[in-house]
Formats: C-alpha cells, structure tokens, sequence
C-alpha cells in the first residue's frame, strides 16, 4: 500500500508503478492468429500487438473486444434470442475510418444492439450501422438537450441545411 501511496524519495517511481499494476492492459499477454478459412493456414499472427501499424493494433483491440463480448455473451447458435446490449464511448475518436468500419462490421455479425456516444467527425463512417442517432448539446452552459432522429430523419435534415445527397 505503501508504492500506492507514493514512499518518501521515490514518489516518481511508484507513481510510474502504480499506473502499471493499476492498468489491466498490463495484466496479460496474449497471442493472436489470424487463419485462412479455406485451407487453416496461418495469415497473421499478433503478440501484444507490438510491430504492428496503428490500424491493425485497431483491429486486433475491436477484435479481442468482439471476442470477449462473445464469450460473456454466450453468442452461439444455439443463444439467440439474447440481450445483447454494448455501449461504447468515444471508442471511434482517434481511429481511423477503416478500423471503425472493420469494428461496427464485426459488432453487427455478433448481432450486437450498440449505443455509440462519439463525436460528430465521425458520423460519416457510423451512419450504415445506425437506425437512430441522438444529438445532445448544452448551448447555455445550464442543461444539455436530446435530440433523437431516425437515421432517415438526420439524412433528410441534413440534406435540406447543407443540400448534401443524404447517400453521399
């Protein structure tokens, strides 16, 4: 207890240890591999998702991610019919618009209902995989608002403030 607290003379290197323990990306290593589905043979293989470029770092995360909610879900053939509810939070922000797709794609063939709160820059690449969207903002600073569209609504709106082909 006494590193989480930070020990006289050393309050930079138990700080730098306390995110460490404390950060459960720490906690496991892991090994992935990706196969051909024709044949078994090996495509890829990913551990700790070192040397690999940010987009397909991306991909394995989303990936590892889909796993697990499989696996808490309990989604196979056999459990349809389930709650399958995810909330994801800025998760898309930084990523890029490939990663993004590649992640909703997935999320959607494990039949996922998703509530995906991000920013406005990436709607663009989200609008496919949504049936509604929700616009909140707070323009006095005193309560924020909720504004809920279809997703035929916002392209109808959208098109007729930028004249913008709702397809496009």
């Amino acid at each position: 207890m006494e590193r989480f607290r930070g020990r006289e003379g050393q309050t930079e290197t138990d700080r730098a240890w306390t995110r460490r323990v404390t950060d459960v990306r720490n906690w496991f290593t892991f090994t992935a591999t990706e196969r051909w589905r024709d044949d078994d043979t090996e495509y890829e293989t990913y551990a700790d998702s070192g040397g690999k470029s940010g987009g397909q770092k991306e991909k394995l995360a989303y990936t590892i991610l889909a796993a697990s909610l499989a696996y808490q879900f309990r989604l196979d053939a056999e459990n349809t019919g389930t709650f399958r509810f995810v909330v994801i939070d800025e998760a898309f922000g930084r990523g890029s618009d490939d990663s993004t797709r590649f992640a909703l794609a997935l999320f959607q063939r494990l039949g996922l209902q998703l509530l995906i709160v991000t920013p406005l820059q990436k709607i663009h690449v989200i609008e496919p995989y949504v049936s509604a969207v929700g616009f909140v903002d707070n323009p006095t600073d005193s309560f924020s608002r909720l504004q809920t569209l279809t997703i035929d609504e916002y392209h109808r709106r959208r098109q007729a403030h930028t004249g913008a082909d709702p397809e496009a």
